[in-house]
């Protein structure tokens, strides 16, 4: 059902004045990277859940994980919303991506 099944996006803008504000943004994406995100833009990043206490777990996942510095924005959204977006490259529509490779198994 596309009501239960949800997308979570990472917006995020972390300082990289000094190395150690560097190096905490770098982990901080890879962090996301390894929990199954993919970067939709630089600093935007989305995972798709199977359900919505899947989104839950990796929504706390992320929590856990900010940095010390800087603003990280969490949203969750039906597979239904995520259906109606419209992306642009240029002034050229892009067709929405396919769906997940990776089977989920509950």
């Amino acid at each position: 059902n596309a009501y239960h099944i949800m997308w979570l996006f990472v917006f995020f803008d972390l300082p990289t004045n000094t190395k150690k504000e560097r190096k905490a943004a770098a982990r901080f994406r890879k962090d996301l990277e390894k929990d199954g995100y993919s970067m939709m833009q630089y600093s935007v990043y989305i995972r798709h859940c199977g359900s919505k206490e899947s989104m839950a777990v990796h929504s706390k996942r992320i929590q856990d994980k900010i940095p010390e510095k800087g603003q990280v924005s969490i949203l969750s959204i039906t597979d239904k919303q995520y259906s109606e977006i419209i992306n642009y490259w240029g002034m050229k529509e892009d067709p929405l991506p396919s769906g997940p490779k990776q089977l989920e198994l509950f």
